[in-house]
């Protein structure tokens, strides 16, 4: 018996070049896309993004002029933690890592390149070709959500998402590879993801984990290897535990915030009141914490909008899309006598949407090419895979629906850990997005495997890329069944096209919008028409790019391409049909030339209001200000945008503040109030006469016994004299105390720490215009520190001794200092650990593709 000869190893270089050639490849994709950025100077004019940049100006003010965190902010909502707005974790050294995925690019076109590079990542794992492996990547990156998010500015979702398919890398790895490799490169993948900061896109990302999980379990019971399954799980765990260790300084602080915040419990058992002709405010779930059921819902994808995977425009689209004049829309207003000149800006927003959601940026489009793919890999996938794949891709489907599958969801909701803490269940479908291209590149690369082309019958040696693709020898029978599976897969996909032409022919495409519409005379005729010639388009178009991805692996079949050929054109395919959508919503008209000092300019009544140079004061914006956060550039504000604001400032919002109640606005030190100008005027500044200055001695306290008789007391309180203390929680034995005489006032400020210079004739009761937050708030008398008391709901109190007295309040909280200790230790450990896996990786190779054997057998 003779030993086969050993085939040589190419050098280092030769391996390494191919994955050097597709990051270049990503970096010129991103650099195209967002070419406006990178060379017309110009900036992505992202909505939240200006949102945030208004919330934390006071807060990266403080660290630029100080080189300190402020850990605490008065622009919002009168005052709030800065852990989810602008807090930096010295310790979480994984921002350097950052820095070096990224390149250094500007932020979208850094997304968008991790993006490609870690879905890349994700099919080198795999063990496919890096030819192969820039088509999965391509899929994962070019996805329709990714950009959709990047245009709205939701670049922590954004990012976490670029970072998931690194996850999913180190999962499979550790399972089905190198335990070690695979759980060194889970941690990273991990700790990346979670230092994002979008915990909801986390979670669904872990869902993914748990899915692949209890497959394998299944598995594992069966084929009697469980002491392996636990040992690698075991890994995992100790990985997942490192990677959130990096991160837990923020999540620590999160995690303590959210238990005061619109996540977290309610106080209040009766439901705010209702003006006449309003609806109801949600009420909180049954379990009594988290959010409401209807709040959490809102934004559920409808059953029948799940087309949009593969139908893009099923639906309509985005909320507002742009008409051409020569659609239905555009004659009709013609028709109508609509200028030209005004034709063209009122067709750039049309309600075209009328699908379930209130409101949509644009739909979850995997592409035509992705979603066929994902059919055939439903058929050649080795079991395991496409069980786990197919699995998660259904409870994503599921998720996504929400109010609309309440069996299920609700029940998620009520006893699923952590379920009632998101909002927009709609976000679910990004585990589609993931699941779906996996096994859409998976069955590319089994049926390039599968066909005795020229290419890949040749030696590997000659083509090592290839050399994945070869996998075990392979026969005509083999051939003609992946043929039977290619028109399988086509036939079904048509078929769903099919079928979403037929449901294009019997709907009405009417929209809640279009009574609205109806009052004023819009043309709805027209417009309902323009919805169905969008569903019909996209129904050809998604045909078009369906039969010319089956036709390419047909002509491979048929010994017609090479397999590097026929890779390319299916890439190609991938990219144009995502890219073509993905500009629908991210486009040139999305960028401008004005920079972030420039989209905040003061106008003349902040110009007006910024004249006071009192140390603190608030401003009171009474156009939506709680949905905006310009004000909070300029002001401490009344109002801020925030998705997670404390939840007792809320309950004051919708109980007091929305009631106009001038007797809180003035406890809260409202100095000013900005208005609207009449007939089109400029805004106005109003200063209030009534505001409380930052501190006041207070000559009667009312005793109340729970939260409920606490903030109802505020309605007709005479703030300026009574404080309002629930005797349940800060009993006090005086309820009347001498005022006559007692000054105090503000001697310094900063937003961690407030210093006031009290002269009390007798002692007395002060209440600080400051938001009550015990979890890291200090009071401080002549240096010494003393308990202090909640007043009117939301605020400050303080019992203060006769004679002169330096007041402090600190806001020095412990979770912010265990947390920078602990990501510190985390970070250098997972640090070593990725040096030693490197090491490992260089000086024991593993098996080559053994993951693609294992997954297209």
């Amino acid at each position: 018996m003779t030993t086969p000869p050993r085939q040589a190893v190419a050098p280092w270089w030769r391996r390494v070049l191919p994955h050097l050639l597709a990051v270049l490849f990503f970096l010129v994709l991103a650099a195209v896309y967002f070419s406006p950025i990178l060379f017309d100077g110009k900036t992505l004019a992202q909505h939240d993004i200006v949102q945030f940049n208004g919330g934390a100006h006071e807060a990266a003010q403080f660290r630029d002029q100080t080189g300190e965190e402020a850990l605490w902010t008065n622009s919002m909502f009168s005052g709030m933690p800065t852990y989810l707005i602008s807090t930096r974790f010295p310790g979480d050294l994984s921002q350097y890592l950052h820095k070096l995925f990224t390149l250094g690019l500007p932020a979208v076109v850094a997304n968008l390149f991790l993006a490609l590079v870690c879905g890349y990542a994700l099919c080198v794992a795999l063990g496919l070709s890096p030819l192969v492996s820039v088509v999965g990547a391509v899929a994962l990156g070019f996805t329709s959500y990714n950009l959709i998010i990047l245009a709205a500015g939701h670049n922590t979702k954004s990012l976490a998402l670029a970072y998931a398919p690194l996850v999913l890398a180190g999962l499979l790895v550790a399972f089905r590879r190198n335990k070690w490799l695979g759980t060194a490169l889970f941690a990273l993948g991990l700790a990346m993801n979670v230092r994002s900061n979008h915990l909801q896109i986390t979670y669904y990302l872990l869902l993914l984990v748990l899915v692949f999980g209890m497959v394998e379990l299944v598995f594992a019971f069966r084929e009697k290897r469980l002491p392996d399954f636990l040992t690698r799980t075991a890994l995992l765990a100790v990985a997942a535990l490192l990677a959130v260790g990096v991160s837990f300084g923020r999540l620590y602080t999160t995690l303590e915030y959210s238990k005061y915040s619109i996540r977290g419990k309610s106080e209040l058992k009766t439901p705010p009141p209702v003006a006449p002709g309003q609806t109801p405010a949600p009420a909180e779930d049954d379990a009594g914490s988290g959010l409401g059921k209807e709040y959490a819902f809102s934004y559920s994808y409808g059953v029948g909008e799940t087309a949009t995977l593969l139908i893009p425009n099923f639906y309509g689209g985005a909320s507002q899309m742009k008409l051409s004049e020569n659609s239905e829309t555009g004659k009709a207003l013609a028709a109508a006598g609509v200028p030209p000149v005004q034709l063209t800006d009122y067709l750039a927003q049309m309600p075209t949407y009328w699908g379930d959601q209130p409101i949509t940026s644009g739909p979850v489009y995997v592409g035509a090419v992705v979603f066929f793919l994902f059919v055939l890999g439903l058929m050649v996938a080795d079991r395991r895979t496409r069980i786990w794949l197919l699995a998660g891709t259904l409870l994503s489907i599921v998720l996504a629906w929400g109010k609309n599958f309440e069996t299920f969801n609700y029940l998620m909701f009520d006893y699923f850990p952590g379920y009632n803490k998101f909002r927009a269940v709609s976000m679910a479908l990004t585990i589609a997005q993931l699941a779906m291209p996996v096994l859409a590149v998976l069955a590319l690369a089994r049926v390039l495997r599968g066909a005795p082309s020229a290419v890949a019958t040749a030696p590997a040696s000659t083509h090592p890329s290839l050399a994945a693709l070869a996998g075990a020898p392979v026969d005509t029978a083999d051939t003609a069944l992946l043929k039977k599976h290619v028109v399988r897969a086509l036939a079904i996909t048509v078929g769903l096209c099919a079928l979403a032409f037929l449901a294009g022919l019997v709907s009405d495409f009417a929209s809640p919008i279009d009574a609205q519409l109806q009052q004023s005379g819009f043309p709805l005729e027209a417009l309902r028409a323009d919805r169905a010639s969008l569903l019909r388009m996209d129904v050809f178009r998604s045909l078009f790019f369906v039969v010319a991805s089956a036709g390419v692996l047909w002509f491979f079949l048929q010994r017609k391409l090479s397999a590097g050929l026929a890779a390319a054109l299916v890439g190609l395919l991938t990219l144009v049909d995502l890219w073509g959508v993905d500009k629908r919503y991210l486009n040139d008209g999305n960028f401008q030339q004005e920079t972030i000092a420039e989209q905040f300019v003061p106008s003349p009544a902040d110009q007006q209001i910024l004249q006071d140079k009192d140390l603190s004061y608030r401003v009171l914006n009474v156009q939506n200000p709680f949905n905006e956060a310009q004000t909070s550039y300029f002001h401490k504000s009344i109002g801020g945008y925030h998705g997670a604001k404390l939840r007792r400032y809320q309950d004051l919002i919708e109980r007091q503040i929305s009631t106009n109640n001038t007797a809180v606005l003035n406890m809260l030190n409202t100095r000013y109030v900005i208005v609207p100008g009449e007939q089109g005027q400029p805004q106005q500044v109003q200063r209030n006469p009534g505001a409380l200055g930052n501190a006041w001695f207070v000559g009667q306290v009312q005793k109340v016994q729970n939260p409920d008789e606490e903030i109802k007391a505020l309605t007709g309180l005479n703030t300026a004299a009574t404080a309002v203390v629930d005797a349940s929680k800060f009993p006090l034995s005086q309820t009347t105390f001498p005022t006559e005489g007692s000054t105090i006032a503000l001697t310094k400020y900063t937003p961690n720490a407030l210093t006031y210079r009290a002269n009390a004739a007798q002692a007395g009761l002060v209440v600080f215009s400051e938001i009550y937050y015990a979890d890291g708030w200090k009071a401080f008398i002549d240096g010494k520190e003393v308990p202090y008391l909640r007043a009117n709901y939301v605020l400050r109190a303080l019992q203060v001794p006769a004679g002169n007295h330096t007041i402090e309040f600190r806001f020095e909280p412990s979770e912010y200092a265990i947390g920078n200790t602990v990501s510190m230790v985390s970070s250098v450990l997972l640090i070593a650990a990725l040096l030693v896996a490197l090491f490992y990786a260089l000086k024991h190779r593993p098996e080559p593709h053994s993951v693609t054997d294992t997954l297209l057998a």
